[in-house]
């Protein structure tokens, strides 16, 4: 019997005793009048399946609710904002969990936007609008595989970011991958390793290696073509994604604390359990773009032609193009290519990194994808995207920018209980999302959970579908820079197409045609002098 079991026949047990000991003393009776109905909403808190907070706290829980129940009045007066003045947190907080229970997602009284804030964006409607699909078997799928993938996968355009079991409890792990299961989209193992928790419901994995090389490492450190191929093979696993980078940390690698190091997520990372872990900042497998262009390959291989990739947050502008002269050079390509933005990250990270290291989404995307078409690579490669990817607006400006699809980290955290306690780093997630206390993790219900990030994922995909409709297209791949307006000024409106001119097709494989703006850059590359 578990310990919820045994407190549950203890509570019982206790009210039988009171009401007997009242028959006989009359004061007790007026005790248990009061204290009883606290001890059955105990009870109830400890039993019930949908809130980790209040299973994880019987009756103190409850306060939390008490607020979220009035906010919606009082968030007008303490509505967080992003760096353009726009409302973020709160608002798209309680967009993520109204679409994750299955509730309507409308508000009434208009836009909780400034409209003539300088940074305001919005997409264009046509007045021949089109009819959206219905039916989740009508989502539009993004094949990913180039000429050299013997596996390409059928992606959806939504998927969960990388997140490692260290990172987040073997529960949220779970959760995430069931649901993936559930709805037919991908789950992003982090750098990790893959857990049982990954594996136990059979969701599309993309198995992410690191800096840290976890689960395919040798006690030194350096990478294990063995222990990479006995996972890399495995069915579930239908892509690789090596990270360069991430958007909360670029330049750092990741952190584990010692706190959060059990002897199990050691078995699963292949290191010493109880001790801090810090990825490196770099890799050791190569140490140059030629070098990197041949792991890629090397991986390729190992996984029987599985989709290989990369992810990074951008940085030095002039180190990309060296990535994609050295993919001519070799005539080796990646399948894919993860832009991660310096606004991402959901777990721990140095506040300076956070906030002053790594390329925005928006620009680094930009100018990835016209890079790449620059050098006439754009349309053997797919570009994938994440840094707070939430709504169907942001999937369709990422789309309309140049990407084929998103990743969301975030947005799935709060799917399945986060509340943003910022408590990540320090094992106390009292939802237990962010946590390895086994007191906490109890709260989180998988069944439960598992449902929410489907329906998160499904209902935000149907958002983007709905959004492109009214556009008048007929799907996501016809966005372009033109149907996202941005203020730039209380008096200027401008297109993206007209603030971020697209790039002419091989037009950086012709020394006469090379754009001024990539002049310093390409001439200071090092792949093809």
């Amino acid at each position: 019997m578990k310990v919820r079991e045994y407190f549950i026949l203890i509570s019982v047990v206790l009210v039988f005793l009171i009401l007997g000991v009242a028959t006989i003393w009359r004061p007790v009776l007026w005790w248990f009048l009061l204290v009883g109905p606290l001890i059955v909403m105990g009870v109830t808190d400890i039993v019930q399946k949908k809130h980790a907070i209040r299973r994880n706290f019987p009756l103190l829980g409850r306060f939390r609710y008490i607020l979220e129940s009035i906010r919606p009045e009082i968030q007008q007066y303490f509505v967080e904002t992003d760096t353009e003045g726009r409302p973020l947190n709160r608002i798209l907080r309680s967009l993520v969990y109204r679409r994750a229970k299955g509730l309507t997602d409308t508000e009434p009284f208009g836009t909780q936007m400034d409209l003539y804030h300088s940074g305001y964006e919005w997409m264009e409607h046509s007045m021949y609008a089109k009819n959206n699909p219905k039916e989740i078997g009508e989502f539009p799928r993004l094949t990913i595989g180039g000429k050299d993938c013997l596996q390409p996968y059928s992606s959806s355009l939504l998927n969960i970011s990388a997140m490692s079991f260290g990172s987040l409890s073997d529960r949220a792990i779970l959760a995430m991958n069931k649901g993936a299961k559930m709805g037919n989209f991908a789950h992003n193992t982090g750098e990790g390793g893959i857990s049982e928790y990954h594996l136990r419901h059979g969701g599309d994995l993309i198995w992410q290696i690191g800096t840290g090389y976890f689960g395919c490492r040798n006690e030194d450190g350096t990478f294990n073509d063995e222990t990479f191929r006995k996972n890399a093979i495995r069915p579930e696993v239908k892509m690789i994604e090596i990270k360069l980078s991430q958007g909360a940390k670029p330049g750092h690698g990741g952190i584990l604390p010692a706190i959060k190091n059990t002897d199990e997520i050691a078995k699963v990372r292949h290191i010493k359990p109880g001790i801090a872990v810090h990825s490196p900042p770099s890799h050791s497998a190569f140490a140059d773009p030629i070098q990197f262009m041949y792991f890629i390959k090397r991986l390729r291989d190992l996984s029987d032609g599985k989709p290989v990739g990369f992810k990074l947050c951008l940085g030095r502008k002039q180190e990309f193009m060296d990535f994609c002269e050295a993919m001519i050079y070799t005539e080796i390509l990646p399948d894919f290519i993860t832009v991660d933005g310096g606004e991402g990250g959901t777990g721990a990270s140095p506040v300076e990194f956070s906030n002053t290291m790594g390329m925005p989404l928006r620009e680094g995307l930009i100018f990835v994808h016209d890079t790449l078409v620059g050098f006439g690579l754009r349309k053997d490669i797919k570009v994938i995207v994440a840094g707070k990817i939430i709504t169907g607006f942001h999937i369709a400006r990422a789309i309309a920018l140049g990407a084929d699809g998103c990743n969301s980290a975030r947005a799935m955290m709060l799917a399945v209980g986060c509340i943003q306690a910022l408590q990540c780093n320090m094992n106390t997630c009292p939802t237990g999302v962010a946590t390895q206390n086994k007191s906490l993790t109890k709260g989180l219900v998988v069944e439960e959970k598992a449902v929410r990030v489907k329906n998160f994922q499904q209902a935000t995909v149907r958002s983007l579908l709905e959004l492109v409709a009214a556009a008048g297209l007929n799907t996501p791949g016809e966005l372009d820079r033109s149907h996202i307006s941005k203020r730039v000024g209380m008096y200027n409106i401008q297109t993206y197409d007209e603030i971020y001119p697209y790039m002419l097709e091989g037009s950086l494989l012709e020394i006469d045609n090379i754009p001024d703006n990539y002049q310093r850059y390409f001439h200071i590359t090092r792949i093809m002098k």
